[in-house]
């Protein structure tokens, strides 16, 4: 792995988290299909990388200084 990326940009931490959830949802019952949770998974992912784009627009928007 020669490029870093941010945590919420991994689709293995969107898993891990989507099926960790999985896991206490059945503890009360609910069911989460698997194609479901991989689904999420995609999704939550897209999703954490557009939020993140709009935070970085928003701290270029606020910085205090210029960019050369």
């Amino acid at each position: 792995m020669d490029q870093d990326k941010n945590w919420w940009q991994s689709k293995a931490v969107w898993g891990g988290i989507i099926a960790f959830l999985a896991g206490i949802a059945g503890l009360f019952g609910i069911a989460v299909p698997e194609a479901v949770q991989g689904d999420l998974t995609t999704h939550v992912t897209a999703l954490a990388g557009a939020i993140g784009g709009l935070i970085a627009v928003y701290g270029r928007i606020k910085a205090e200084r210029k960019l050369k």
